[in-house]
């Protein structure tokens, strides 16, 4: 591919893709880049090699002025999309990279990357005990009794979270199938997502778009860390929450990518793994969180991921514009709507028969 031979000549600053979990480094230094960091790993991109991403889009922006985005792989533009993403929303930040050493570009990827790093075990801390509570049955204990500071009998171990992270497809209640999935036998990809995606927990075959990523253990979780633990319960109307992620980032509108990232930690939580790791193969968190990803930025799949957005600002930010419901068929707003694509259309039709 060109694209490959455009990129080629830079191999030594270019490891694996941005798009992967780098090594795990410390950063001491504090920096309002550490703070953006946390939110943007939350809500555009978490599983993330940020020096790597930053190294990367630096070059690529010169390899651009000769090289269509169109001629890079799907990998390469998502990564650029990511990057782009991370510069729009850091006033100054690429001019602070152009300006800056390969030292200082280095740096200020560890910073952002150390952010989405603490706000990701932050995340993974919090929840571990949290889901318990959601997962367990109304008005009863769970049986056999979880524990809230280990997970060693969670996953497919325990007959509760081993239903809900069943794949969708498979049947928990199949004695083989269970057992299977309990020795390892049957290993789980993370590209075959567990039915506590789907609401009611209900997958249907025929139409596996049919209550994706609309579980009530979804927007528990996606409440408990962007508006607030507190506000998991409550009518999201009668709730102004003052400390909540969300508010103190100004962010009023639910994205795709903090969907995805819900669903990893809730995916998480559930399993017997005790340590979130970009090596663990038993999880396979980043597969889980990109195959998430694959679907939700699929354009084809727009329509879909578009009335899932309404529907999920509607359950976290019902108050945002982002929320929108149908217009009133009879209302003022309805006919000043049907008269201009009426006048729209006509025009067009003019225009055609030229």
């Amino acid at each position: 591919m060109i694209a490959q031979d455009a990129t080629s000549s830079i191999p030594s600053k270019r490891g694996s893709s941005a798009l992967q979990m780098g090594p795990r480094k410390k950063v001491s230094s504090s920096d309002p880049l550490v703070s953006h960091g946390r939110h943007f790993g939350r809500t555009v991109f978490s599983l993330c090699n940020y020096p790597s991403l930053l190294t990367n889009g630096i070059l690529r922006l010169e390899l651009l002025e000769d090289t269509p985005l169109e001629e890079f792989s799907a990998e390469e533009r998502r990564e650029h999309r990511v990057f782009g993403q991370l510069l729009d929303s850091y006033p100054g930040l690429l001019e602070r990279l152009k300006d800056g050493s390969e030292e200082e570009i280095l740096h200020v990827g560890e910073l952002i990357g150390k952010g989405a790093a603490g706000a990701r075990g932050d995340d993974t801390k919090t929840l571990k005990s949290a889901v318990l509570d959601w997962i367990s049955p109304k008005g009863e204990a769970i049986q056999p009794p979880l524990h809230r500071n280990s997970k060693i009998d969670r996953g497919f171990n325990h007959e509760l979270t081993g239903s809900l992270l069943c794949p969708a497809g498979l049947d928990w209640n199949d004695s083989r199938t269970k057992e299977d999935l309990r020795s390892g036998e049957m290993l789980v990809c993370g590209d075959q997502w567990p039915i506590f995606l789907y609401a009611l927990h209900t997958y249907d075959p025929e139409d596996p778009w049919c209550g994706l990523l609309r579980s009530r253990l979804l927007v528990c979780a996606y409440k408990h860390v962007f508006t607030s633990p507190s506000s998991v319960e409550r009518e999201p109307k009668a709730t102004r929450y003052r400390s909540g992620n969300a508010r103190l980032h100004g962010m009023n509108a639910v994205t795709i990518a903090s969907v995805a990232y819900i669903a990893t930690q809730v995916r998480f939580a559930l399993s017997s793994s005790s340590v979130f790791s970009r090596t663990d193969t038993t999880t396979d968190s980043e597969t889980f969180y990109h195959s998430l990803l694959d679907l939700l930025e699929d354009p084809e799949e727009c329509q879909e991921v578009d009335e899932l957005l309404t529907w999920w600002n509607r359950q976290v930010f019902p108050t945002s514009s982002a929320a929108k419901r149908p217009i009133s068929a009879n209302s003022a707003l309805s006919k000043i709507r049907q008269k201009r694509l009426a006048l729209r259309q006509a025009a067009d039709s003019d225009n055609g028969s030229l």
